[in-house]
């Protein structure tokens, strides 16, 4: 099974960048930052069940998850109103695992989000483990953090900003320390300049200076079955790049 995880920045205009093409190639598309609802969204995913989550705010968040194979349960956000609102997570069980498509809060411009976004780290953790009980969980999606200074290319001088401080770093080794593991470090622990997100600013993508923070995460129990991932940096179309997974 080939998965891949790709924040668009906007779903009706990456589909006028061949996001149609792309999907061909996988069984399972997550999709962070629609800024969509499905009704408002012209497009036939030939061959794909398709899961929305749009947020109360229009043209603001979402996910979707585009799958060829039917799931045995779909569900919807995390079951706590106060995170239920802005259309962030969905769950697919499937026989061997659970797949969650995340698109995790930003602490915004001046922290202002920070406290909230500490608390979804913690609730968002305990709806995984609880997940977790019944079987192993993939998820994946923006995690809107950078974890280690080999994460982003300037680490010094982001120290402070929303993606990199000690609080969010934190929150991400508090996955990692619960059992999850990050697939693409396990698999690459020292590979350095890989990156999934670029600012439009100062041509920040031709310089690859930027910050990795779309992941796919595991229980540990599963990472045995990933047969390998990939960073796509060359797929264009959002200032994200997919992220592609396969499991034997």
């Amino acid at each position: 099974m080939k998965i891949a995880t790709w924040n668009v920045n906007g779903l009706r205009a990456v589909l006028q960048k061949g996001f149609l093409d792309f999907i061909k190639n996988y069984d399972v598309v997550c999709v962070q930052e629609t800024k969509a609802s499905q009704d408002q969204v012209d497009a036939r995913f030939e061959g794909f069940y398709s899961y929305w989550n749009s947020a109360d705010k229009k043209g603001y968040s979402g996910t979707l998850i585009l799958s060829r194979v039917e799931p045995l349960a779909v569900v919807y956000d995390i079951g706590i109103e106060e995170h239920d609102s802005e259309g962030r997570v969905i769950t697919l069980e499937f026989d061997k695992f659970f797949l969650v498509n995340v698109y995790v809060p930003n602490s915004q411009r001046g922290l202002l989000r920070l406290d909230y976004r500490q608390k979804w780290d913690s609730d968002f953790l305990k709806f995984l483990k609880s997940l977790e009980e019944q079987k192993p969980v993939l998820f994946c999606g923006d995690l809107n953090v950078a974890h280690n200074d080999i994460d982003l290319a300037n680490p010094s001088s982001n120290h402070k900003n929303a993606g990199f401080t000690d609080e969010e770093r934190r929150g991400f080794s508090e996955f990692m320390n619960s059992g999850f593991v990050d697939v693409f470090r396990y698999f690459n622990p020292t590979l350095t300049g890989a990156y999934t997100w670029w600012s439009y600013m100062f041509n920040a993508r031709v310089k690859n200076v930027g910050w990795r923070i779309d992941y796919f995460c595991s229980s540990e129990s599963f990472v045995s079955k990933v047969k390998s991932i990939k960073i796509l940096s060359s797929v264009m179309g959002s200032d994200h790049c997919p992220v592609e997974l396969e499991i034997k």
